[in-house]
């Protein structure tokens, strides 16, 4: 194999240009995370029965969908939540590797079984099914200094011109709003309604049938009467917009003439459709768009596109309003990549620097060198095949290898050196006598190599997902330099070193005959305590089994996690009120808060959310994300996200009727929203809501 490339060169030079295109393009192509995707894909079910209790939602509709979704292939588990505001949802997780596009579909129809079965009100307001993963991506926050646009105006305008461009971006999951569209609201007066004889169904009825968009025909239409001249559309008022014309609904007509109309008994403004969920930036009202990315979403290529689309939008903007994105949970992976980017590029350069000095030459370092691209390249080409990503594992993968791949073509070089020197032979006939004694040499090392390896890559369950790729990078790069060690090696050495005469050995002066004599004194020294300690074997053993114990009792006493937890630049603040806790009290807990938390040096922003957080919906919950100022403005003792989420935390803790707590994020957050484990209690007795309860609280 050697002789062929070594008889055209030009030919391994091809291949190795067409190795390097194909990770070029591979490159532009793969997918940027922080991790290799761990958690299993999930499909998420949001259901919504306006005025409904959590019991009656999970009796009428939660369960319904929950019996028709079990079963569905590569499902694993599911779990479900019923709201008291009406709202609720079911997580779908299914097998790691199941494509979340088939599982979608097949919830789909597994849900259009169940629909007929649930209340029309529910269908009414329609089913959601959703692939995203649970954390979020980033927020976009509008505020406007006009106080025309109060938090219902940022809402609609929002829900009408933002959301659904964000929706349509690629890698988008889920968009969600945290504030209120416009609508009609109608207070019933429900002595009025009394006195008039009427009840609330004859409300809903009336205003379904009179604020309806009609077709309403045309006068004129083929065929027609010898002599008609004219043909028009008939244009009538269709739905109803202002409340004068929600006020003039007509409930009923008394046999007297007299009729009863929605303002006689109701009172009629334009507000907010829902009051659920509210949002601050910084103490300001504001509306928010927490936007997911979808299972197999490229996190930097998504945020991008949203910020260069918010880019565009905000031209349109009325007067007066802006956008920011106070929270972008995709610096931390950009800085993690690019600390990693360098640490490559840092490690390339060393490599070349340390075998330029011992080999002393520029053409014998050069091509060693030429192997690194060739193979990292390929290793990305490799990646893109086997449908992985870019992160920090696998780019960790290519740091570490890079010392690897280099060490086949220096054992082609020196030998080849050697043997020109040794023998006088000139570069091309050198090249070919020394590939037939180490090519299978380099074939043997490498299999042992990849055999260190390979493993990794079928271990099973999490720790699989996460090693996995870190093999395959590790494997693949290997392979490749055995391959160019068999192939463009030995052709750049037959055709760019310079012969060398029988037994010419030169001497170098300068830097490189001082390090050649120091180097060459520190191994007469190393060869001398060789010796020593094969004389005193014994001693030399038992210091052996000394090392190993140590070794093993640090082993023992190190502490251990399936992940270390990092500084992403941001935490998250839970809070959680007593059941029946109003928004006005979940506010005044939040603004304390906000108080002392917009005070600490190291806080940017601060996000609150009221009405909604990782536990539930509710009047009585909170969220707040809390990103900090920048890694080189927090070197200080005590100023990381760890610290500072500890020191909120108790300080928040003296506030009476509130359970808050503040974390950082985990590493990957798709396993759960904090460090640590959970787990559930399941009633499956069938003892009842309240039996579990007693349970959780003995518990």
């Amino acid at each position: 194999m050697a002789r062929f490339f070594i008889d055209r060169p030009i030919f391994a030079w091809v291949i190795a240009l067409f190795i390097m295109v194909l990770g070029g393009v591979a490159i532009k192509q793969l997918p940027i995370a922080q991790y290799p995707t761990v958690a299993p894909p999930s499909i998420v079910v949001s259901v919504a029965y306006p005025g409904a209790s959590a019991q009656t939602l999970e009796d009428s509709v939660i369960s319904v969908i929950e019996r028709e979704m079990n079963g569905a292939q590569g499902m694993i588990y599911m779990e479900s939540t019923s709201q008291a505001n009406g709202t609720g949802s079911i997580t779908i997780s299914f097998e790691t590797g199941t494509n979340p596009d088939l599982a979608q579909v097949d919830v789909q129809n597994r849900l259009a079984r169940a629909t007929p079965r649930l209340p029309a009100a529910v269908t009414q307001q329609g089913v959601r099914v959703d692939k995203a993963r649970s954390n979020f991506l980033l927020f976009t926050i509008l505020s406007s200094d006009d106080p025309n646009w109060d938090t219902i105006a940022l809402g609609d305008y929002a829900s009408r011109n933002v959301l659904p461009e964000i929706q349509r971006i690629k890698g988008v999951g889920q968009a969600q709003l945290f504030g209120t569209e416009k609508a009609m609201r109608i207070w019933i007066d429900p002595a009025k309604l009394v006195g008039f004889n009427l009840s609330p169904s004859d409300v809903s009825t009336a205003i379904a049938q009179q604020n309806a968009q009609v077709a309403s025909g045309t006068i004129g239409d083929l065929p027609v009467a010898k002599g008609q001249q004219i043909s028009a559309t008939v244009v009538v008022t269709g739905q109803l917009s202002t409340v004068e014309q929600f006020g003039n609904i007509m409930l009923r007509a008394n046999p007297d003439g007299s009729t009863v109309r929605l303002k006689d008994v109701a009172r009629i403004e334009i507000g907010g459709q829902a009051y659920v969920t509210s949002t601050r930036l910084n103490g300001k009202p504001s509306t928010g768009i927490g936007v997911q990315l979808s299972p197999t979403g490229n996190a930097l290529e998504t945020a991008r596109l949203i910020k260069e689309r918010m880019q565009q939008l905000q031209k349109y903007f009325p007067h007066g309003m802006k956008y920011s994105i106070p929270y972008d949970s995709t610096k931390f992976i950009q800085i993690s990549i690019s600390q990693v980017v360098e640490t490559l590029i840092e490690a390339v350069i060393l490599v070349f620097i340390v075998m330029y000095v011992f080999l002393q030459n520029i053409r014998y370092t050069i091509i060693p060198t030429i192997v690194v691209p060739v193979a990292l390249l390929g290793s990305f080409a490799t990646l893109l095949a086997m449908g992985f990503s870019i992160n920090v594992l696998t780019m960790f993968g290519m740091v570490l290898v890079i010392g690897i791949v280099v060490d086949d073509a220096i054992v082609v070089v020196e030998n080849v050196e050697r043997i020109m020197s040794e023998e006088g032979l000139p570069p091309l006939l050198a090249t070919r006598k020394a590939m037939g004694q180490i090519s299978g040499a380099i074939i043997g090392v490498t299999v042992v190599l990849m055999s260190v390896f390979v493993p990794l890559a079928f271990f099973a369950g999490a720790v699989g997902n996460i090693y996995r790729q870190f093999s395959i990078v590790m494997v693949s790069s290997i392979g490749f330099s055995a391959f160019m060690a068999l192939s463009l090696t030995p052709a750049l050495c037959a055709h760019l070193l310079k012969p060398v005469e029988a037994g010419h050995h030169m001497e170098k002066k300068g830097f490189f005959g001082w390090f050649n004599r120091t180097f060459t004194t520190g191994a007469k020294r190393y060869e001398g305590v060789v010796g020593k300690i094969l004389r005193r074997s014994g001693r030399a053993l038992v210091v052996f089994v000394l090392l190993i114990g140590i070794v093993g009792l640090m082993f023992a006493r190190l502490p251990n996690s399936f992940l270390p937890n990092e500084d992403q630049g941001y935490i998250i603040a839970n809070i959680q009120l007593p059941p029946g806790a109003t928004a006005e009290r979940t506010n005044v807990i939040l603004h304390a808060m906000e108080d002392y938390v917009l005070k600490q040096p190291e806080v940017a922003d601060m996000v609150a959310v009221t009405g909604f957080s990782f536990t539930g919906q509710g009047q009585n919950m909170g969220l707040a994300f809390i990103p900090l100022k920048s890694w080189d403005e927090r070197k200080g003792q005590g100023q990381s996200a760890q610290d500072l989420a500890m020191r909120i935390t108790m300080h928040m803790g003296a506030l009476r009727d509130s359970f808050i707590f503040v974390v950082s994020p985990p590493p990957i957050p798709e396993l759960g929203r904090g460090t640590g484990f959970s787990f559930r209690l399941q009633d499956r007795g069938g003892l009842g809501h309240a039996a579990l309860l007693q349970a959780r609280n003995q518990l």
